[in-house]
């Protein structure tokens, strides 16, 4: 597997002024912020459903 993939969103102006409030407020870049909530999402499912386990490939 590659070690980093590109993913790209469109957001609107709001969303977009938002996101970047909160993350300057929590000390972060929009891109960390957005990668701190992707992995906040991940554990809290994976506490609920178990670990994903990444293919093999």
């Amino acid at each position: 597997m590659e070690k980093e993939k590109h993913l790209g969103i469109r957001v609107d102006n709001e969303l977009h002024f938002k996101l970047h409030y909160i993350s300057k407020y929590e000390g972060r870049s929009a891109n960390g912020q957005i990668l701190y909530l992707i992995q906040t999402c991940i554990r809290e499912f994976e506490k609920k459903h178990g670990k994903i386990e990444l293919p093999k490939d």
